[in-house]
């Protein structure tokens, strides 16, 4: 049986690096959210499942997470929003980022996926060099 993290634990994530990508294996959402919540960190959550395409999967992101309505629905708009934009609105404390059940098929393939986590990559590196831990989880369908 899993154990869910503890608001008493003494460090959320420990032995997680900072600013990475990864499989969400080992970790149950809501632990993930716990931890955001211990670490005083924005947690971001989207659930891909129902995506059949790439633009799917944009949609499905901005509205859950809640990016402005000029968002570009494209890779690079997202890469914008998930750094500058959130940069420009203040300090931040650190981000917890889910992106569950990324779809695998024909109309989303692995290049496809990989372009995304890329996306994730390099925003983990962006916040990475201010000092600012990122750390995403994914999953696929």
């Amino acid at each position: 049986m899993d154990t869910p993290l503890r608001k008493d634990d003494e460090t959320p994530l420990k032995g997680i690096r900072p600013n990475i990508v990864q499989s969400i294996r080992a970790f149950r959402v809501p632990e993930l959210q716990d931890a955001a919540t211990a670490l005083n960190q924005h947690f971001l959550y989207a659930n891909l499942s129902n995506a059949q395409s790439k633009q799917d999967i944009l949609d499905m992101i901005a509205a859950q997470y809640t990016f402005p309505a000029h968002f570009g629905k494209n890779f690079d708009a997202l890469y914008d929003c998930m750094t500058d934009l959130v940069h420009k609105s203040g300090p931040q404390p650190g981000f917890i980022v889910v992106l569950e059940q990324i779809p695998a098929h024909a109309k989303f393939d692995k290049e496809a996926r990989e372009q995304l986590l890329d996306i994730f990559r390099d925003a983990a590196d962006y916040w990475a060099d201010r000092k600012i831990p990122f750390r995403c989880f994914y999953s696929f369908l």
